[in-house]
């Protein structure tokens, strides 16, 4: 614990000879909180970017279509005896 405050650089409190873990770990779980939320913020941000991305390719997919259709012609047994009756 108190290598980790020295990386840290936490000092002591006035009055105090060591750093207390409470405060320690009063100030790591203020930060924890804030970066886990700002990671949330970011991480729906990246994701609604990447939908937009993913929608563009399909409207431009959907707009040069891989192959043709073409209309269907009146041919063959069914169109023949329909015509004839």
């Amino acid at each position: 614990f108190l290598e980790t405050t020295a990386y840290f650089c936490m000092k002591p409190k006035m009055g105090e000879k060591e750093v207390s873990p409470h405060s320690f770990f009063s100030i790591w779980h203020e930060f924890s909180s804030d970066f886990k939320d700002f990671w949330k913020k970011e991480n729906k941000l990246i994701l609604q970017e990447r939908v937009k991305e993913a929608e563009e390719v399909c409207r431009q997919k959907k707009g040069k279509s891989l192959y043709n259709i073409r209309p269907k012609h009146d041919s063959g047994i069914v169109s023949k005896n329909c015509s004839s009756t």
